[in-house]
């Protein structure tokens, strides 16, 4: 029968309304929405007890615990005072009440650490998503993940913080976020010298990663939209010339066929094929070579997948360090985590088609199969260079082990520039000086050349899959008339999506300046030049700040490379503020940034003073502490900002004051203060689950707006304060003392 003829059925619905067929989003994870699933593959299991990456006499433990839904991790994030103080909340409280607690029959077990994870930051629970949604028992604990987890802070890591690192897939950015919390282990200095570049293909899952940065109001994070395998290179500004920017560290977690989420992504059983890996196996070449180009030497590149196969993984490998003649080397990584269990690299496989055909080595490979299965699919041949090669270095997590997901990782150190990088070409000319479009002094050996002299790769462009010495484009060199040797035009970036603002930076004599730097009395160290704005006309609503370096990175390749976003929101306009001499409000985003440079405007308040803050909308001074009640008065110029773990922004109205900080971040700061908030399904304020510490500032009228306060958006927050505070709202920063730490 014809499409146009088949009949139009109507679908049917369910008992809940829902059309047959489609899940709710309480199914949208494991349970009875997936029970049509089966979870077997026997071409999956046949595929990889033929490998043998699993342990003799594991593969039916392996397989036990791929079909078992993967537990709920959580990892605590925060400045090193705020993540002891989320730690110490999650042990005495939530943690107990959940233990020993049986829902739909299941008894559930006590969170445990990651024993591989430093300082027990991270913990791990047999409680599935589902269960966490839909239990009365335990919904406390999970309003308090949820507002937790998008109000991210700043983890602290040993790492320093002056490496430029670029993640090359980075979306949709949680391995991004730990890499920006890395940068930002020392939370004295508001700008690390180094700075996160993450990069993703996909236009609107940029977007996703970009509302995964700004959680963390970091002003060392770019987001750009690149093909990862030809990125562009970077150049920077150093010592008064423009250097190739060369990045210290790289995370290339390139996309894969994903068969070691099975535990979480259930239609992987059903879907996966061989054929998946093969497909992706050049591709993933193709970015860790563009990855390690970028590399600088001495530096190091984390090769990672979500894939338990040997084609994606130690074939990639294997493939990139010969196409490196040395250059590049597999460290060993076990002693960076002691307590992760792994199984080293294999060093021997064969390559199977969806047919179920085997190959064991090139050579056998058919010549009609050779579009679909490639040499660098199999291990070398020559029993030195594999031996060389290291490959046992390379860590493949197995789920059943710790009981996680499945996951493989690599970590590579570049020795000595790339081979195809060394050979520079000669360039003919009579008179260089007249081509724009030469490459910098240190890339190019000028010199006379016959016309049919042979031409090697310039620095940076990726070698020809199989042979490094070749280019992948065939013209580096163009010979124009009067026999001038130079590079061809760079191809015209095409630019696709979203057209994003531009980044505009601010001049120090910018008038916006004297009026912000009178009010807020900054410091004469205050980095103007760091300031940037998304408009070239009309009032600039919000002011912006980047780091020095990636201020150095926009104004250097703005031409090069499509940026999506950069910078942290640090004052946004209020007009009303003109009347007091400045039109620019303090950003809850920015505080942190901005508060080493502020010697003005700044209340030294108590825990008490933090609780009345977060939990009245609009509370009278005199709701404040005395001494809070007493600086908020006068808030002279005189002030000095004191060191302390908790900064807060707000408005100071004729009779009241007003913290400008999201929903979120006022949840996550009270929980650190030793309030307790908890809302009900239909989203009222629960008396009984409410708990205020003996001594709070708390009184009736500030838990009467609780509620309205619970229901607001970080957005609201940015709103003109003027609406409450009609007769004279006046920009502040608040600070806590060490009590609250």
């Amino acid at each position: 029968m014809g499409r146009k003829n088949r009949p139009r059925q109507r679908a049917q619905q369910n008992r809940d309304g829902r059309a047959e067929g489609k899940r709710s989003r309480d199914d949208a994870g494991w349970g009875a929405g997936y029970s049509e699933i089966i979870k077997e593959n026997k071409l999956f299991e046949h595929y990889y007890t033929e490998l043998k990456i699993v342990p003799e006499g594991e593969f039916e433990e392996f397989m036990q615990a791929m079909r078992e839904p993967l537990p709920a991790t959580m990892r605590i994030t925060g400045y090193k005072s705020h993540a002891k103080e989320i730690l110490h909340t999650l042990k005495e409280k939530y943690f107990k009440e959940v233990q020993d607690l049986e829902v739909d029959g299941q008894k559930i077990e006590a969170p445990q650490p990651l024993s591989w994870y430093p300082d027990e930051l991270a913990w791990h629970t047999n409680l599935s998503r589902k269960i966490l949604r839909k239990s009365p028992l335990l919904e406390k604990f999970h309003q308090f993940l949820v507002s937790e987890t998008e109000s991210v802070n700043k983890n602290q890591w040993n790492f320093v913080p002056q490496h430029k690192i670029l993640d090359m897939c980075a979306a949709p950015g949680s391995k991004t976020a730990q890499l920006i919390e890395m940068l930002h282990s020392d939370m004295d200095i508001p700008f690390p010298e180094g700075f996160v570049i993450a990069n993703d293909v996909d236009n609107k899952r940029c977007y996703l990663l970009v509302h995964q940065a700004k959680r963390l109001n970091s002003p060392c994070i770019m987001v750009v939209n690149h093909d990862a395998s030809s990125i562009p290179r970077l150049y920077f500004d150093q010592d008064g010339k423009k250097d190739i920017l060369f990045y210290d560290r790289i995370l290339c977690d390139v996309p894969c066929s994903g068969d070691g989420t099975m535990r979480k992504n259930i239609d992987v059983w059903k879907k996966w094929t061989t054929s998946n890996s093969l497909q992706l196996h050049g591709l993933q070449i193709r970015i860790a070579v563009r990855g390690v180009e970028q590399l600088a030497v001495g530096g190091r590149m984390v090769y990672s997948t979500c894939s338990l196969n040997p084609i994606e993984d130690e074939a990639v490998i294997a493939a990139l360090l010969e196409k490196s003649e040395g250059a590049l080397e597999l460290a060993d990584a076990s002693a960076d985590l002691p307590g992760l269990k792994y199984m080293p690299g294999i060093t021997s496989w064969k390559v199977m088609t969806k047919e179920g055909q085997w190959f064991s080595d090139w050579s056998e490979v058919l010549k009609s199969r050779h579009t679909q299965i490639r040499p660098t699919m199999f291990p070398p041949t020559d029993p030195e260079k594999l031996a060389s090669m290291k490959l046992e270095r390379c860590m493949r997590i197995l789920p059943h082990h710790q009981n996680t997901g499945g996951f493989f990782v690599a970590v590579l150190v570049k020795k000595a520039p790339m081979p195809w990088n060394r050979r520079y070409p000669k360039i003919c000319h009579k008179d260089v000086s007249s081509s724009s479009e030469l490459a910098p002094a240190e890339e190019l050996q000028m010199g006379e050349c016959p016309a049919d002299a042979p031409v090697e790769a310039v620095e940076g462009e990726s070698p020809a899959e199989g042979n490094p010495s070749v280019p992948d484009t065939p013209d580096l060199l163009e010979v124009k008339k009067d026999d001038v040797c130079v590079p061809p035009p760079p191809k015209k970036m095409k630019l696709f999506g979203f057209k994003e603002d531009p980044f505009v930076f601010l001049t120090e004599d910018d008038p916006i300046f004297p009026p912000v730097q009178a009010f807020y009395d900054l410091s004469p160290d205050f980095p103007k030049l760091n300031v940037l704005t998304r408009t070239h006309e009309g009032k600039k609503r919000h002011l912006y700040m980047v780091s020095k370096e990636l201020r150095n990175v926009l104004l250097n390749n703005s031409e090069r490379m499509k940026v999506i976003n950069t910078g942290v929101k640090i004052w946004s306009r209020n007009t009303d503020g003109e009347q007091f001499g400045c039109a620019f409000r303090l950003a809850q985003e920015g505080v942190y940034t901005l508060c080493p440079y502020i010697r003005a405007r700044i209340l030294n308040i108590s825990v008490e003073d933090v609780k009345v803050l977060l939990t009245q909308e609009n509370p009278f001074l005199s709701k404040l502490g005395d001494d809070a009640h007493n600086q908020a008065k006068k808030l002279g110029p005189d002030l000095n900002a004191p060191q302390c773990p908790i900064d807060l922004c707000g408005w100071r109205g004729k009779t009241s004051i007003r913290a400008f900080v999201p929903r979120n971040e006022r949840l996550h700061y009270l929980r650190m203060v030793g309030v307790e908030v908890f809302r009900d399904k239909q989203g009222k304020r629960n008396d009984g689950s409410t708990e205020i510490p003996e001594g709070s500032a708390e009184d009736a009228e500030g838990l009467s707006q609780e509620a309205d306060l619970l229901e607001q958006e970080g957005e609201e927050m940015e709103q003109n304060g003027s609406e409450s505070n009609a007769n004279g709202p006046e920009p502040i920063g608040s600070t806590c003392d060490g009590s609250a730490s």
